[in-house]
């Protein structure tokens, strides 16, 4: 894995606000060359610290979409399998391995009750899954 330095990590702290900022914008703001960002972003791309972009929409951007947290218990040492099926759900958004009482926690998204009830059955089928408690997002507020 490639060591990152401050210059990397403003870089990625600058992308994770907005991944669609030029580099002539990276480069302004880091005070470097447009040539120093576009290696940097290369070197992370190709060792896999960037493994790619995306976007993120406001909560109430999708006022239709259900959005739960479902806590997961794994039977032994299943936890590796779990989280390669549930990688293979769509209605998975991300995955958290945690400690405490639950090993994993989901976030879980669809689009309406009947849906967001057919992926918990799913979800709850997955070998390796010995209990779950799920927990609809009824309001967002940010930090």
């Amino acid at each position: 894995m490639t060591k990152l330095d401050d210059t990397d990590r403003e870089i990625i702290s600058i992308l994770r606000a907005d991944a669609r900022t030029p580099v002539a914008t990276l480069a302004q703001k880091l005070r470097v060359s447009r040539g120093t960002v576009q290696n940097r972003l290369r070197k992370m791309e190709e060792s896999g610290v960037i493994t790619g972009y995306t976007v993120r929409l406001r909560p109430d951007s999708e006022p239709q979409r259900i959005r739960a947290w479902m806590s997961i218990a794994v039977e032994g040492n299943a936890a590796p399998a779990v989280i390669r099926a549930l990688r293979g759900e769509p209605t998975v958004g991300t995955l958290h391995t945690t400690n405490g009482r639950w090993d994993i926690v989901a976030e879980v998204r669809a689009e309406s009750l009947e849906a967001f009830d057919a992926a918990l059955g799913r979800i709850r089928l997955t070998p390796g899954i010995a209990n779950t408690e799920t927990s609809i997002l009824l309001s967002t507020y940010k930090a």
